[in-house]
Protein backbone atom coordinates (compact mmCIF):
# COMPACT_ATOMS: atom_id res chain seq x y z
CA UNK A 1 0.00 0.00 0.00
CA UNK A 2 2.73 2.48 1.02
CA UNK A 3 4.88 1.63 -2.01
CA UNK A 4 1.88 2.22 -4.29
CA UNK A 5 1.22 5.60 -2.68
CA UNK A 6 4.83 6.72 -3.14
CA UNK A 7 4.77 5.44 -6.72
CA UNK A 8 1.78 7.71 -7.39
CA UNK A 9 3.62 10.65 -5.81
CA UNK A 10 6.64 9.88 -7.97
CA UNK A 11 4.45 9.83 -11.10
CA UNK A 12 2.88 13.16 -10.10
CA UNK A 13 6.32 14.66 -9.50
CA UNK A 14 7.54 13.46 -12.90
CA UNK A 15 4.39 14.88 -14.53
CA UNK A 16 4.91 18.26 -12.86
CA UNK A 17 8.53 18.31 -14.02
CA UNK A 18 7.41 17.64 -17.60
CA UNK A 19 4.73 20.32 -17.30
CA UNK A 20 7.25 22.85 -15.95
CA UNK A 21 9.60 22.23 -18.90
CA UNK A 22 6.76 22.31 -21.42
CA UNK A 23 5.28 25.47 -19.87
CA UNK A 24 8.65 27.23 -20.05
CA UNK A 25 8.97 26.40 -23.75
CA UNK A 26 5.35 27.37 -24.46
CA UNK A 27 5.70 30.66 -22.59
CA UNK A 28 8.78 31.49 -24.67
CA UNK A 29 6.87 30.72 -27.87
CA UNK A 30 3.95 32.94 -26.82
CA UNK A 31 6.15 35.84 -25.61
CA UNK A 32 5.62 37.79 -28.84
CA UNK A 33 1.84 37.53 -28.80
CA UNK A 34 1.82 38.36 -25.08
CA UNK A 35 3.63 41.61 -25.85
CA UNK A 36 0.99 42.45 -28.44
CA UNK A 37 -1.74 41.34 -26.02
CA UNK A 38 -0.35 43.72 -23.39
CA UNK A 39 -0.22 46.67 -25.80
CA UNK A 40 -3.74 46.07 -27.12
CA UNK A 41 -5.40 45.49 -23.75
CA UNK A 42 -3.55 48.29 -21.96
CA UNK A 43 -4.87 50.69 -24.58
CA UNK A 44 -8.41 49.31 -24.23
CA UNK A 45 -8.35 49.38 -20.41
CA UNK A 46 -7.42 53.06 -20.17
CA UNK A 47 -9.43 56.24 -20.67
CA UNK A 48 -11.91 55.77 -17.81
CA UNK A 49 -12.54 57.82 -14.69
CA UNK A 50 -10.01 57.05 -11.97
CA UNK A 51 -12.68 55.48 -9.75
CA UNK A 52 -13.74 53.16 -12.58
CA UNK A 53 -10.33 52.01 -13.83
CA UNK A 54 -9.87 49.00 -11.54
CA UNK A 55 -13.53 47.83 -11.68
CA UNK A 56 -13.38 48.01 -15.48
CA UNK A 57 -10.05 46.19 -15.55
CA UNK A 58 -11.41 43.51 -13.22
CA UNK A 59 -14.43 43.06 -15.50
CA UNK A 60 -12.12 42.62 -18.50
CA UNK A 61 -9.90 40.22 -16.53
CA UNK A 62 -12.89 38.05 -15.59
CA UNK A 63 -13.96 38.10 -19.23
CA UNK A 64 -10.46 37.02 -20.25
CA UNK A 65 -10.47 34.11 -17.80
CA UNK A 66 -13.91 33.06 -19.08
CA UNK A 67 -12.63 33.30 -22.66
CA UNK A 68 -9.79 30.91 -21.87
CA UNK A 69 -12.11 28.56 -19.95
CA UNK A 70 -14.20 28.31 -23.13
CA UNK A 71 -11.31 28.19 -25.60
CA UNK A 72 -9.06 25.57 -23.94
CA UNK A 73 -11.46 22.57 -23.98
CA UNK A 74 -12.74 23.49 -27.47
CA UNK A 75 -9.17 23.83 -28.80
CA UNK A 76 -8.17 20.47 -27.33
CA UNK A 77 -11.23 18.74 -28.80
CA UNK A 78 -10.86 20.37 -32.21
CA UNK A 79 -7.17 19.50 -32.28
CA UNK A 80 -8.14 15.87 -31.77
CA UNK A 81 -11.10 15.60 -34.13
CA UNK A 82 -11.17 18.60 -36.52
CA UNK A 83 -7.84 20.49 -36.62
CA UNK A 84 -8.80 22.45 -39.77
CA UNK A 85 -11.47 24.26 -37.73
CA UNK A 86 -8.74 25.90 -35.62
CA UNK A 87 -7.22 27.51 -38.72
CA UNK A 88 -10.64 28.73 -39.88
CA UNK A 89 -11.35 30.30 -36.47
CA UNK A 90 -7.92 31.94 -36.39
CA UNK A 91 -8.36 33.42 -39.89
CA UNK A 92 -11.78 34.82 -39.00
CA UNK A 93 -10.23 36.23 -35.84
CA UNK A 94 -7.48 37.75 -37.96
CA UNK A 95 -10.08 39.66 -39.97
CA UNK A 96 -11.67 40.89 -36.74
CA UNK A 97 -8.36 42.18 -35.34
CA UNK A 98 -7.46 43.75 -38.69
CA UNK A 99 -10.85 45.46 -38.79
CA UNK A 100 -10.31 46.94 -35.34
CA UNK A 101 -6.84 48.20 -36.22
CA UNK A 102 -7.73 49.74 -39.59
CA UNK A 103 -10.93 51.25 -38.19
CA UNK A 104 -8.82 53.07 -35.58
CA UNK A 105 -6.52 54.39 -38.31
CA UNK A 106 -9.45 55.57 -40.46
CA UNK A 107 -11.09 57.16 -37.44
CA UNK A 108 -7.86 59.02 -36.61
CA UNK A 109 -7.35 60.24 -40.19
CA UNK A 110 -10.91 61.21 -41.06
CA UNK A 111 -12.67 61.72 -37.72
CA UNK A 112 -14.56 65.02 -37.50
CA UNK A 113 -13.62 66.96 -34.37
CA UNK A 114 -16.69 67.43 -32.21
CA UNK A 115 -17.70 70.72 -30.68
CA UNK A 116 -17.52 71.17 -26.92
CA UNK A 117 -21.25 70.90 -26.30
CA UNK A 118 -21.46 67.70 -28.35
CA UNK A 119 -18.74 66.06 -26.27
CA UNK A 120 -20.33 67.13 -22.97
CA UNK A 121 -23.75 65.85 -23.99
CA UNK A 122 -22.26 62.58 -25.18
CA UNK A 123 -20.44 62.06 -21.88
CA UNK A 124 -23.52 62.79 -19.80
CA UNK A 125 -25.86 60.55 -21.80
CA UNK A 126 -23.66 57.67 -22.84
CA UNK A 127 -21.00 57.31 -20.13
CA UNK A 128 -22.32 53.97 -18.79
CA UNK A 129 -23.09 52.65 -22.26
CA UNK A 130 -19.63 53.65 -23.49
CA UNK A 131 -17.99 51.86 -20.55
CA UNK A 132 -19.96 48.67 -21.21
CA UNK A 133 -19.22 48.88 -24.93
CA UNK A 134 -15.49 49.31 -24.30
CA UNK A 135 -15.43 46.37 -21.87
CA UNK A 136 -17.27 44.23 -24.42
CA UNK A 137 -14.85 45.27 -27.18
CA UNK A 138 -11.84 44.52 -24.95
CA UNK A 139 -13.17 41.05 -24.07
CA UNK A 140 -13.93 40.33 -27.74
CA UNK A 141 -10.39 41.30 -28.75
CA UNK A 142 -8.98 39.27 -25.85
CA UNK A 143 -10.95 36.27 -27.14
CA UNK A 144 -9.11 36.31 -30.47
CA UNK A 145 -5.72 36.89 -28.83
CA UNK A 146 -6.46 34.12 -26.32
CA UNK A 147 -7.18 31.70 -29.15
CA UNK A 148 -3.77 32.35 -30.63
CA UNK A 149 -2.05 32.05 -27.24
CA UNK A 150 -3.78 28.71 -26.58
CA UNK A 151 -3.05 27.38 -30.08
CA UNK A 152 0.64 28.37 -29.90
CA UNK A 153 0.97 26.84 -26.41
CA UNK A 154 -0.80 23.67 -27.58
CA UNK A 155 1.46 23.47 -30.63
CA UNK A 156 4.54 23.16 -28.42
CA UNK A 157 3.25 20.04 -26.62
CA UNK A 158 1.52 18.08 -29.41
CA UNK A 159 4.01 15.24 -28.97
CA UNK A 160 3.29 15.00 -25.24
CA UNK A 161 0.59 13.09 -23.37
CA UNK A 162 -2.93 14.51 -23.09
CA UNK A 163 -2.39 15.27 -19.39
CA UNK A 164 0.70 17.36 -20.11
CA UNK A 165 -1.11 19.14 -22.98
CA UNK A 166 -4.05 20.09 -20.77
CA UNK A 167 -2.02 21.25 -17.76
CA UNK A 168 0.53 23.14 -19.88
CA UNK A 169 -2.11 25.06 -21.83
CA UNK A 170 -3.98 25.93 -18.62
CA UNK A 171 -0.77 27.13 -16.93
CA UNK A 172 0.30 29.28 -19.90
CA UNK A 173 -3.19 30.74 -20.37
CA UNK A 174 -3.51 31.60 -16.67
CA UNK A 175 -0.05 33.17 -16.49
CA UNK A 176 -0.84 35.17 -19.62
CA UNK A 177 -3.99 36.63 -18.08
CA UNK A 178 -2.41 37.40 -14.70
CA UNK A 179 0.75 38.83 -16.26
CA UNK A 180 -0.93 41.00 -18.90
CA UNK A 181 -3.68 42.45 -16.74
CA UNK A 182 -1.42 42.76 -13.71
CA UNK A 183 0.92 45.01 -15.71
CA UNK A 184 -2.06 46.91 -17.13
CA UNK A 185 -3.30 47.53 -13.57
CA UNK A 186 0.08 49.00 -12.64
CA UNK A 187 0.00 51.28 -15.69
CA UNK A 188 -3.49 52.67 -15.13
CA UNK A 189 -2.75 53.44 -11.46
CA UNK A 190 0.47 55.32 -12.15
CA UNK A 191 -1.10 58.73 -11.67
CA UNK A 192 -2.70 57.77 -8.34
CA UNK A 193 0.66 56.49 -7.09
CA UNK A 194 2.24 59.76 -8.22
CA UNK A 195 -0.34 61.91 -6.43
CA UNK A 196 0.18 59.93 -3.23
CA UNK A 197 3.94 60.43 -3.42
CA UNK A 198 3.49 64.18 -3.94
CA UNK A 199 1.05 64.44 -1.02
CA UNK A 200 3.19 62.25 1.28
CA UNK A 201 6.32 64.36 0.71
CA UNK A 202 4.52 67.73 0.72
CA UNK A 203 5.74 68.30 -2.82
CA UNK A 204 9.41 68.26 -1.75
CA UNK A 205 12.40 66.07 -2.51
CA UNK A 206 13.18 63.21 -4.88
CA UNK A 207 10.00 61.21 -4.20
CA UNK A 208 7.89 64.25 -4.99
CA UNK A 209 9.68 64.68 -8.33
CA UNK A 210 9.14 60.98 -9.00
CA UNK A 211 5.43 61.44 -8.27
CA UNK A 212 5.22 64.39 -10.67
CA UNK A 213 6.99 62.29 -13.31
CA UNK A 214 4.48 59.45 -12.88
CA UNK A 215 1.53 61.84 -13.18
CA UNK A 216 2.91 63.54 -16.28
CA UNK A 217 4.04 60.27 -17.86
CA UNK A 218 0.66 58.52 -17.76
CA UNK A 219 -1.05 60.50 -20.58
CA UNK A 220 2.06 60.05 -22.73
CA UNK A 221 2.13 56.31 -22.04
CA UNK A 222 -1.58 56.01 -22.84
CA UNK A 223 -1.05 57.75 -26.19
CA UNK A 224 1.93 55.53 -26.94
CA UNK A 225 -0.07 52.44 -25.99
CA UNK A 226 -2.86 53.60 -28.28
CA UNK A 227 -0.44 53.72 -31.21
CA UNK A 228 1.38 50.52 -30.24
CA UNK A 229 -1.93 48.73 -29.62
CA UNK A 230 -3.19 49.66 -33.10
CA UNK A 231 0.07 48.50 -34.70
CA UNK A 232 -0.12 45.29 -32.66
CA UNK A 233 -3.63 44.58 -33.96
CA UNK A 234 -2.37 44.93 -37.54
CA UNK A 235 0.75 42.82 -36.90
CA UNK A 236 -1.10 40.03 -35.08
CA UNK A 237 -3.78 39.82 -37.79
CA UNK A 238 -1.17 39.82 -40.56
CA UNK A 239 0.84 37.21 -38.67
CA UNK A 240 -2.21 34.95 -38.47
CA UNK A 241 -2.67 35.04 -42.25
CA UNK A 242 1.01 34.43 -42.95
CA UNK A 243 1.57 31.66 -40.40
CA UNK A 244 -1.71 29.77 -40.80
CA UNK A 245 -2.42 30.10 -44.54
CA UNK A 246 0.23 28.24 -46.54
CA UNK A 247 -0.32 30.24 -49.74
CA UNK A 248 0.32 33.55 -47.99
CA UNK A 249 3.23 32.07 -46.06
CA UNK A 250 5.15 31.34 -49.27
CA UNK A 251 4.04 34.50 -51.08
CA UNK A 252 6.66 37.24 -51.62
CA UNK A 253 9.57 35.35 -49.98
CA UNK A 254 11.94 38.28 -50.48
CA UNK A 255 9.91 40.66 -48.28
CA UNK A 256 10.83 40.78 -44.55
CA UNK A 257 8.17 38.98 -42.42
CA UNK A 258 7.25 42.10 -40.39
CA UNK A 259 6.54 44.07 -43.59
CA UNK A 260 4.40 41.21 -44.89
CA UNK A 261 2.48 41.11 -41.61
CA UNK A 262 1.75 44.85 -41.79
CA UNK A 263 0.70 44.67 -45.46
CA UNK A 264 -1.55 41.64 -44.99
CA UNK A 265 -3.02 43.12 -41.81
CA UNK A 266 -3.80 46.44 -43.51
CA UNK A 267 -5.26 44.73 -46.59
CA UNK A 268 -7.42 42.41 -44.48
CA UNK A 269 -8.57 45.38 -42.39
CA UNK A 270 -9.52 47.43 -45.45
CA UNK A 271 -11.49 44.48 -46.83
CA UNK A 272 -13.24 43.96 -43.48
CA UNK A 273 -14.07 47.68 -43.13
CA UNK A 274 -15.42 47.79 -46.70
CA UNK A 275 -17.57 44.68 -46.19
CA UNK A 276 -18.95 45.79 -42.80
CA UNK A 277 -19.55 49.39 -43.93
CA UNK A 278 -21.24 48.15 -47.10
CA UNK A 279 -23.32 45.71 -45.06
CA UNK A 280 -24.48 48.47 -42.72
CA UNK A 281 -25.46 50.72 -45.63
CA UNK A 282 -27.29 47.88 -47.36
CA UNK A 283 -29.15 47.04 -44.15
CA UNK A 284 -30.15 50.69 -43.74
CA UNK A 285 -31.48 50.79 -47.31
CA UNK A 286 -33.49 47.61 -46.81
CA UNK A 287 -35.01 48.93 -43.57
CA UNK A 288 -35.79 52.33 -45.09
CA UNK A 289 -39.53 52.58 -45.96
Amino acid sequence: MASGFFAILDDIGALMDDVAVASKVATGKTAGILGDDLAVNAEKATGFLSSRELPVLWAITKGSLLNKAIIIPIALLLNMFLPIAIKIILVLGGFYLAYEGVEKIIDFLFHRAKKGQEVIAEKEENNNNAEKAKIKAAISTDFILSIEIVIIALGTVLDKSMAIQIITVIVVATLATIGVYGIVALIVRMDDAGYKLIKHTNNKGFLSKLGILLVKALPVIIKILGVVGTIALILVSGGIFIHYVDYFHHLFPGIPPIIKEILFGLLAGLIAVAVITGGKKLTALVKRP
